[in-house]
Parts: structure tokens; sequence; C-alpha cells
């Protein structure tokens, strides 16, 4: 299998983040898709090529232009106060509150509220160009796709699946799987499915296209009841207007472990064979592994392959993209397995 990756995700270290009101290290660190790249070239999945540079434009069918720029733009102003530690939303702005007003011209303290909604997701001056590959790398993914792969993988680090229309956070920036999902859309595909397999509800996918009917999205996820991202992710939220039904999303409890996930999965895969979509983006987080250090679900290795030969046998165009996934003893294992059982299976 194909593999896209950039080390230029090395200019993204956040270090240390505020959770509940305590410093801590940051999860998304570099030694994860260090780990994953070194364990596909350690094993021989197959070659790994730099991404394309497709540019701005296929970033914004999916991402408002004022939140790319505060992207772009803002840790520089920041450390030109003289900041020299990283920015960081301290203040979330009400959005669902029915007096909220977005500001004509947001000063940097109001965009960052405006634009991150948690701490856990910090801008340097160096994270843009590590956000931009990340999702140069995504549709570079999209482009070997059209091209006549049969599956590829897109190793982007930032993750992306929290990342909505204008907003940020859960360390995601951009929405990788999004914009791949667009810019399958753009170059001929009638329907698109995305399937996240991710520990967390990829809110940020779910409301790019919560409206829309050409693209399918499914998310197996922790109960947000207890779990990030909290506010989505309920089993009642199904799509709206034109979307209504292309959505679907199978929270479960903590300690789910693999006869429930796989049920859940098993419905999903159904779901997404009835839609029979010209491209499958799976947004791909192993942080369902039982040894995730800020998860609770219990997958075991072996499970990951079971995941990617089912996955296979759905015989589609099959475009996996990189998300979360914490446990840096296992992730490349984790993710190798769950890709060469999707190669064993569709060989």
């Amino acid at each position: 299998m194909l593999t896209v990756y950039s080390d230029r995700h090395h200019d993204h270290d956040g270090d240390r983040v505020l959770v509940f009101g305590a410093l801590q290290a940051n999860f998304d660190r570099p030694a994860r898709a260090d780990n994953i790249v070194g364990r596909i070239r350690e094993i021989g999945l197959g070659p790994v090529i730099e991404p394309d540079d497709h540019g701005l434009e296929a970033i914004l069918k999916v991402h408002d232009d004022a939140y790319v720029r505060f992207l772009r733009e803002a840790a520089a102003a920041w450390q030109a106060r003289g900041n020299a530690h990283a920015l960081s939303a301290t203040l979330r702005a009400p959005r669902r509150a029915p007096t909220s007003r977005t500001p004509a011209n947001l000063d940097l303290d109001a965009s960052i509220g405006h634009y991150l909604f948690d701490t856990v997701t910090p801008l340097t001056p160096t994270t843009w160009p590590a956000v931009y590959m990340s999702a140069q790398v995504a549709l570079s993914g999209a482009a070997a796709l059209r091209d006549g792969e049969r599956a590829v993988f897109s190793l982007c680090r930032p993750p992306g699946h929290h990342a909505g229309r204008d907003y940020g956070g859960g360390y995601c920036y951009l929405n990788n799987a999004g914009i791949a999902a667009q810019a399958a859309l753009d170059h001929g595909a009638r329907r698109v499915a995305i399937l996240d397999v991710d520990y967390h509800h990829g809110n940020g996918t779910q409301d790019l296209f919560y409206t829309r009917d050409d693209v399918l999205f499914i998310s197996i996820h922790a109960d947000p009841r207890v779990d990030f991202p909290y506010f989505t992710g309920f089993a009642d939220e199904t799509g709206e207007g034109t979307g209504a039904g292309c959505n679907r999303n199978y929270p479960l409890p903590h300690g789910t472990a693999w006869p429930q996930w796989c049920e859940a999965f098993e419905a999903a895969c159904a779901g997404l064979a009835a839609f029979a979509p010209d491209v499958l983006v799976i947004s791909l987080g192993v942080d369902t592994y039982q040894g995730d250090p800020i998860a609770q679900f219990r997958l075991g290795h072996e499970h990951y392959s079971r995941i990617g030969e089912r996955l296979a046998a759905l015989a589609l165009p099959t475009h996996f993209v990189m998300e979360g996934g914490y446990a840096l003893d296992a992730i490349g294992l984790n993710v190798t397995n769950l890709l060469s059982g999707f190669e064993q299976q569709a060989s």
C-alpha cells in the first residue's frame, strides 16, 4: 500500500498543554507519526512518498477563509506581543448563546477563543507549516486514489477530525478527511463515505457534511455523555435537510471490548455498502487500543487486522487518513496491522 508522509509534521510540537487546570505533556507529539512510518518501512508495507503541494484552494473548499488566515497569522502576532510560549484558548466564544455576537474585527485575544474550542490545541509559529502539509498529505492521497491506487494511507499529523469549517480543537486544525472527501467529489466522485473509527467522535467532520446527501458520515466512538468532545456524537444526530439520514453515530460505553465494538462496526459496514460510495475515506484512529493513555476501549493488536480485512471486503477505493492514537509503543503496530490486514484481504 502506498503511504504519503511528510516529516514537516515535526514543525508542530506544542510540548505542554493545559488539561483541566494542570499543565501536562501534549499527547499529540511527533513520535506518533515517526513510530508509524518507521514500522511501515520496517515491514515493507509499500512505498512511502512525499506529498505534492496542491495549494490553498482545496482547503478553502472546506474551511472558512478567515479561520485559515487566523491559523496562518495568529502565532506570529502573539509572539510579536512579546509572548514566548505557545498560543492557546482560555475563553471560548459562546456561539450557541442567543445573545452571542461575532465582532467585526476580532482582537487577537478574542479570536483565540472564537476559533479554538479547547486548551489542548496550541499554535506556535511553526504550527501552520505542519498543518498545511498535513492537508497536502491528505490531498496527495486523494490524488493517488484517482490515479488508480486501490488503497492509500495518508499519514497525517496533526490529525483533523475535530476541526470544523471555522474552528479547531482536540489537537486538530484542518479537517484532513473532509478535505480529502471534498477533493474526491470535486474530481468526479458522486458519493463519498467517511467512516471514523477513532475513539473520539469526529465532531468537525459531522459539522462539515451534516446537511449534505453526497457524503455519508459514520462514527463509532466513546459515549459523549462521558468523553470528549462531549457535546456531539449522540445516536439521534442523523443529519438535517437533504442530509437527513446521512449521519450515523454509534456511541459506546467506557470499557467497550471487541465483541461490542465489532457489532457497531458491522452495522456501519452495512450502511456503507447500502450507500454505495465511489470513494471510502477512513478516519483512522487507533486510540481504541486497550493501552491508550487517554481512552477507555479495550481493543487488542489482533483486532486491527480484522478491521482491515473487513474494510477490504467492501471492495471500495479506500483512503486511510490518520487521526488519533497515543500509545507510542503500540501505535505503529496497530496501524500496520490494520493496513496489512486490508492488503492481505484485498490481494
